[in-house]
Protein backbone atom coordinates (compact mmCIF):
# COMPACT_ATOMS: atom_id res chain seq x y z
CA UNK A 1 0.00 0.00 0.00
CA UNK A 2 1.05 3.62 -0.43
CA UNK A 3 2.56 5.35 2.57
CA UNK A 4 0.09 7.22 4.76
CA UNK A 5 0.78 10.91 5.33
CA UNK A 6 -1.36 11.58 8.39
CA UNK A 7 -2.09 15.07 9.74
CA UNK A 8 -3.52 15.03 13.28
CA UNK A 9 -5.21 18.35 14.13
CA UNK A 10 -5.98 19.45 17.67
CA UNK A 11 -5.57 22.28 20.11
CA UNK A 12 -3.17 22.10 23.06
CA UNK A 13 -3.67 19.71 26.00
CA UNK A 14 -5.80 17.34 23.90
CA UNK A 15 -3.92 14.05 24.40
CA UNK A 16 -2.05 15.05 21.26
CA UNK A 17 1.44 14.18 22.49
CA UNK A 18 0.38 10.81 23.86
CA UNK A 19 -1.29 9.97 20.55
CA UNK A 20 1.86 11.01 18.70
CA UNK A 21 3.86 8.67 20.94
CA UNK A 22 1.34 5.91 20.26
CA UNK A 23 1.70 6.11 16.48
CA UNK A 24 5.46 6.70 16.61
CA UNK A 25 5.89 3.50 18.63
CA UNK A 26 4.73 1.53 15.60
CA UNK A 27 7.65 0.23 13.53
CA UNK A 28 6.08 1.63 10.34
CA UNK A 29 5.68 5.29 11.39
CA UNK A 30 7.85 8.40 11.74
CA UNK A 31 6.57 11.49 13.60
CA UNK A 32 7.02 15.25 13.50
CA UNK A 33 6.00 17.52 16.35
CA UNK A 34 4.12 20.79 15.62
CA UNK A 35 6.06 21.82 12.51
CA UNK A 36 4.35 25.23 12.15
CA UNK A 37 5.10 26.37 15.74
CA UNK A 38 8.11 28.56 14.86
CA UNK A 39 6.24 30.06 11.92
CA UNK A 40 3.28 30.85 14.20
CA UNK A 41 5.42 32.55 16.83
CA UNK A 42 7.33 34.55 14.23
CA UNK A 43 4.14 35.82 12.58
CA UNK A 44 2.23 36.61 15.79
CA UNK A 45 5.05 37.82 18.02
CA UNK A 46 3.44 35.98 20.93
CA UNK A 47 5.54 35.45 24.05
CA UNK A 48 5.44 31.69 24.61
CA UNK A 49 7.50 29.61 27.04
CA UNK A 50 10.82 28.78 25.36
CA UNK A 51 9.74 30.85 22.37
CA UNK A 52 13.25 31.81 21.23
CA UNK A 53 14.32 28.18 21.30
CA UNK A 54 11.25 27.17 19.29
CA UNK A 55 11.98 29.77 16.60
CA UNK A 56 15.61 28.68 16.39
CA UNK A 57 14.68 25.02 16.06
CA UNK A 58 12.37 25.04 13.03
CA UNK A 59 11.86 26.76 9.66
CA UNK A 60 9.85 29.96 10.02
CA UNK A 61 8.79 30.00 6.36
CA UNK A 62 5.45 28.21 5.93
CA UNK A 63 6.21 27.07 2.38
CA UNK A 64 9.42 25.44 3.52
CA UNK A 65 7.49 23.62 6.24
CA UNK A 66 4.90 22.45 3.72
CA UNK A 67 7.55 21.15 1.33
CA UNK A 68 8.97 19.04 4.13
CA UNK A 69 5.55 17.69 5.12
CA UNK A 70 4.78 16.56 1.56
CA UNK A 71 8.17 14.97 0.86
CA UNK A 72 8.16 11.30 -0.12
CA UNK A 73 9.06 8.86 2.67
CA UNK A 74 9.73 5.16 3.08
CA UNK A 75 7.40 4.89 6.10
CA UNK A 76 4.02 6.23 7.16
CA UNK A 77 4.30 9.77 8.53
CA UNK A 78 2.50 11.24 11.55
CA UNK A 79 2.19 15.02 11.65
CA UNK A 80 1.11 16.46 15.01
CA UNK A 81 -0.46 19.88 14.35
CA UNK A 82 -1.95 22.60 16.55
CA UNK A 83 -4.92 24.20 14.79
CA UNK A 84 -4.14 27.64 16.25
CA UNK A 85 -0.83 27.58 14.37
CA UNK A 86 -2.67 27.72 11.04
CA UNK A 87 -2.88 31.48 10.69
CA UNK A 88 -5.01 32.90 7.85
CA UNK A 89 -2.03 33.65 5.58
CA UNK A 90 -0.58 30.13 5.80
CA UNK A 91 -1.44 28.18 2.62
CA UNK A 92 -4.14 25.52 2.93
CA UNK A 93 -4.13 23.72 -0.44
CA UNK A 94 -1.49 21.21 0.71
CA UNK A 95 -3.89 19.84 3.33
CA UNK A 96 -5.88 18.15 0.55
CA UNK A 97 -2.82 15.96 -0.12
CA UNK A 98 -2.67 14.39 3.35
CA UNK A 99 -5.06 12.27 5.42
CA UNK A 100 -6.68 14.48 8.05
CA UNK A 101 -7.85 13.51 11.54
CA UNK A 102 -9.27 15.89 14.13
CA UNK A 103 -8.65 15.13 17.80
CA UNK A 104 -11.14 16.83 20.14
CA UNK A 105 -11.48 17.33 23.88
CA UNK A 106 -14.00 19.06 26.16
CA UNK A 107 -13.14 22.80 26.52
CA UNK A 108 -13.21 22.69 30.33
CA UNK A 109 -10.58 19.97 30.37
CA UNK A 110 -8.41 21.79 27.86
CA UNK A 111 -8.59 25.09 29.75
CA UNK A 112 -7.97 23.52 33.16
CA UNK A 113 -4.76 21.97 31.83
CA UNK A 114 -3.63 24.79 29.52
CA UNK A 115 -4.13 27.59 32.05
CA UNK A 116 -1.82 25.79 34.48
CA UNK A 117 1.00 26.21 31.93
CA UNK A 118 0.06 29.48 30.18
CA UNK A 119 -1.27 32.66 31.79
CA UNK A 120 -4.36 34.53 30.59
CA UNK A 121 -5.38 32.29 27.69
CA UNK A 122 -7.79 33.48 25.01
CA UNK A 123 -10.14 31.40 22.83
CA UNK A 124 -7.71 31.65 19.91
CA UNK A 125 -4.91 30.18 22.04
CA UNK A 126 -6.68 26.83 22.35
CA UNK A 127 -7.76 26.37 18.75
CA UNK A 128 -11.42 25.29 18.90
CA UNK A 129 -12.63 27.83 16.33
CA UNK A 130 -9.67 27.16 14.04
CA UNK A 131 -10.22 23.40 14.33
CA UNK A 132 -13.88 23.63 13.36
CA UNK A 133 -13.19 26.03 10.49
CA UNK A 134 -10.47 23.77 9.11
CA UNK A 135 -12.77 20.76 9.37
CA UNK A 136 -15.61 22.61 7.63
CA UNK A 137 -13.26 23.79 4.88
CA UNK A 138 -12.18 20.23 4.14
CA UNK A 139 -15.78 19.01 4.05
CA UNK A 140 -16.69 21.82 1.66
CA UNK A 141 -13.88 20.62 -0.61
CA UNK A 142 -15.50 17.18 -0.76
CA UNK A 143 -13.15 15.46 1.69
CA UNK A 144 -14.14 13.24 4.62
CA UNK A 145 -11.85 14.01 7.57
CA UNK A 146 -12.00 11.77 10.62
CA UNK A 147 -12.93 13.06 14.10
CA UNK A 148 -12.03 11.23 17.31
CA UNK A 149 -12.53 12.23 20.95
CA UNK A 150 -9.61 11.97 23.37
CA UNK A 151 -12.01 10.89 26.14
CA UNK A 152 -12.96 7.80 24.12
CA UNK A 153 -9.32 6.88 23.57
CA UNK A 154 -8.57 7.18 27.29
CA UNK A 155 -11.65 5.20 28.25
CA UNK A 156 -10.98 2.32 25.82
CA UNK A 157 -7.75 2.78 23.87
CA UNK A 158 -7.78 -0.62 22.15
CA UNK A 159 -11.30 -0.16 20.77
CA UNK A 160 -10.91 3.43 19.62
CA UNK A 161 -7.42 3.09 18.22
CA UNK A 162 -8.67 0.09 16.28
CA UNK A 163 -11.56 2.18 14.96
CA UNK A 164 -9.16 4.94 14.00
CA UNK A 165 -6.76 2.57 12.26
CA UNK A 166 -9.63 0.97 10.36
CA UNK A 167 -10.82 4.40 9.20
CA UNK A 168 -7.24 5.14 8.09
CA UNK A 169 -6.94 1.86 6.19
CA UNK A 170 -4.13 0.45 8.34
CA UNK A 171 -3.98 -2.39 10.85
CA UNK A 172 -4.06 -1.69 14.58
CA UNK A 173 -0.84 -2.74 16.31
CA UNK A 174 -0.54 -3.54 20.05
CA UNK A 175 2.61 -1.38 20.12
CA UNK A 176 0.29 1.64 19.99
CA UNK A 177 -0.84 1.01 23.56
CA UNK A 178 2.51 1.68 25.22
CA UNK A 179 5.81 3.47 24.69
CA UNK A 180 9.10 3.93 26.57
CA UNK A 181 9.14 6.41 29.42
CA UNK A 182 10.99 9.69 28.89
CA UNK A 183 11.68 12.22 26.11
CA UNK A 184 11.59 11.14 22.48
CA UNK A 185 14.02 12.16 19.71
CA UNK A 186 11.19 13.73 17.70
CA UNK A 187 9.91 15.90 20.59
CA UNK A 188 9.90 19.63 19.93
CA UNK A 189 12.39 21.70 21.91
CA UNK A 190 9.44 22.97 23.99
CA UNK A 191 8.96 19.52 25.53
CA UNK A 192 10.61 20.37 28.89
CA UNK A 193 7.86 22.95 29.56
CA UNK A 194 4.82 21.10 28.21
CA UNK A 195 5.49 17.34 28.24
CA UNK A 196 6.33 16.61 31.87
CA UNK A 197 3.37 14.32 32.51
CA UNK A 198 3.57 12.38 29.25
CA UNK A 199 7.31 11.85 29.76
CA UNK A 200 6.51 9.93 32.94
CA UNK A 201 3.94 7.78 31.14
CA UNK A 202 4.29 4.48 29.34
CA UNK A 203 0.74 4.43 27.92
CA UNK A 204 -2.58 6.23 27.90
CA UNK A 205 -3.88 7.46 31.24
CA UNK A 206 -7.06 5.97 32.65
CA UNK A 207 -10.51 7.34 31.84
CA UNK A 208 -11.06 10.94 32.86
CA UNK A 209 -13.22 11.86 35.85
CA UNK A 210 -15.85 14.56 36.20
CA UNK A 211 -15.70 17.65 33.99
CA UNK A 212 -13.68 20.23 35.98
CA UNK A 213 -15.24 23.47 37.19
CA UNK A 214 -13.26 26.42 35.86
CA UNK A 215 -12.27 29.68 37.52
CA UNK A 216 -14.72 32.46 36.70
CA UNK A 217 -12.33 34.18 34.25
CA UNK A 218 -12.04 30.97 32.18
CA UNK A 219 -15.74 30.16 32.01
CA UNK A 220 -16.57 32.63 29.16
CA UNK A 221 -13.74 31.13 27.10
CA UNK A 222 -15.14 27.63 27.62
CA UNK A 223 -18.61 28.83 26.62
CA UNK A 224 -17.21 30.37 23.43
CA UNK A 225 -15.48 27.11 22.53
CA UNK A 226 -18.31 24.77 23.51
CA UNK A 227 -20.33 25.34 20.36
CA UNK A 228 -17.43 24.28 18.14
CA UNK A 229 -16.73 21.24 20.29
CA UNK A 230 -20.39 20.15 20.21
CA UNK A 231 -20.48 20.32 16.41
CA UNK A 232 -17.34 18.19 16.19
CA UNK A 233 -18.81 15.71 18.70
CA UNK A 234 -21.71 15.13 16.32
CA UNK A 235 -19.38 13.60 13.69
CA UNK A 236 -16.85 11.71 15.83
CA UNK A 237 -16.01 8.02 15.47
Amino acid sequence: MSKLNLAMWSGPRNLSTALMYSFANRPDFQAIDEPFYACYLTKTGLDHPMGDAVIASQPTDANQVIDGLLAQRDTHYYQKHMTQHMLPDIPRAWIENVTNVFLIRHPNRVLASFSAKYDNPTPDDIGFRQQFELYENLVQRGLSPIVIDSADIRRDPTTYLTKLCTALGIDFMPEMLEWPKGPKPFDGVWAPHWYGAVHTSTGFAQAEGEIPTLASDLQPIAQTCMGYYTKMMDVKL
